[in-house]
């Protein structure tokens, strides 16, 4: 009797699990492409018989990481992601047993220095933006791997930098290590200001992780302030602070242009056409990432994925570019279009 009662009791709990499965699609990732996604779940929830996906803010790092930890109701079936994925992290995807991964690429993003619109609007050069936010930097003419010595940054003003440039402190609110906006920051400008030095430029064949150390390497000292995963908030800040600048996602930069301005980057300004052409130095892609042992398990994971690639979604009249996503050419959304909803897996 006693065995039979527990007995019971067990399958009621396995039946009040099956109950409690979750029906609604949970996604992280990049705070970049949060309101895209945003967007799309919005729409997802009232246009069809599936509950509004829920979405959230944690980096594309972060997102990435929750993302590979498992299977299961108790883990995320999307992430999404300012940067593509590593092959460190599709490695502990698989070690975890998430082994088959859908990658979509959404479309394309520029990353902006802002600033409030009561000040001048600055004009850099990646080699400034370098010069500004790294940790060391040469110590004189840098013109070979061997004669290129360096030095904790000791610019404290934008003039320090380049005398061209306005006598205003260094002060750039951005976001933190595990944002994909910081990598590909790091990547794109960080990187590409580095190697105009031509010593350091060399250093990348002869010492691959020196080079990566001096041209990725962010200083500490308070002129770089690591501002959170929240873009909002260092577009809120920029208006109080209107000698700062902000790094952030040009989307953000496009719903709050009547308060900001963003910087030219070798002459070129952060704008639409400027990014979709790719004349804009600072742009990088945007994904999202699903987990393939999710689909028919959480509803609607197949059809959130149509309803992002939909023309009415991402296309160039699309609503997200009204949003400031600025999308793929014709060719690239048709193969990633047929690539993402014929579930096909990541491919390295």
């Amino acid at each position: 009797m006693k065995k039979t009662l527990i007995a019971g009791l067990l399958a009621g709990v396995a039946v009040a699990g099956a109950a409690e499965a979750r029906d609604q699609i949970r996604i992280v990732g990049s705070s970049t492409v949060f309101p895209f996604s945003t967007a799309v779940a919005e729409r997802f929830g009232k246009t069809t018989s599936f509950k509004t996906p829920i979405v959230e803010s944690t980096g594309s790092g972060g997102g990435l990481k929750l993302f590979c930890t498992g299977t299961g109701e108790g883990h995320p079936d999307i992430t999404n992601a300012s940067r593509r994925i590593k092959a460190k992290e599709v490695e502990t995807c698989a070690k975890n047993g998430v082994a088959d991964v859908i990658e979509v690429k959404i479309g394309y993003d520029g990353i902006v220095l802002a600033n409030s619109r009561d000040t001048g609007r600055m004009s850099l050069a990646l080699r400034d933006v370098f010069l500004a936010l790294a940790h060391e930097v040469p110590d004189g003419a840098c013109e070979s791997a061997d004669a290129c010595p360096m030095k904790a940054n000791p610019h404290n003003t934008w003039k320090d930098v380049n005398p061209e440039l306005p006598d205003v402190r260094i002060e750039v609110l951005g976001p933190p290590a595990t944002s994909g906006t910081r990598d590909a920051f790091v990547e794109l400008a960080m990187e590409g200001g580095c190697k105009t030095f031509a010593g350091i430029k060399a250093m990348k064949k002869a010492d691959k992780k020196a080079y990566k150390k001096v041209c990725h390497t962010i200083r500490e000292d308070g002129a770089y302030i690591e501002a959170g995963e929240n873009d909002n908030l260092i577009v809120q800040k920029l208006t109080t602070n209107p000698r700062a600048l902000g790094i952030f996602g040009f989307s953000f930069l496009d719903q709050n242009s009547d308060k900001l301005q963003g910087s030219t980057v070798n002459g070129v300004a952060p704008e639409f056409e400027e990014i979709a052409e790719g004349n804009y130095p600072v742009s990088r892609a945007l994904f999202f990432y699903v987990k393939k042992a999710h689909i028919g398990e959480v509803p609607g994971i197949a059809e959130f994925i149509a309803e992002f690639t939909d023309e009415a979604t991402w296309g160039p009249e699309g609503y997200l570019a009204d949003k400031g996503l600025i999308p793929m050419s014709d060719a690239e959304r048709e193969e990633w279009r047929g690539a993402a909803n014929g579930l096909q897996n990541l491919s390295m």
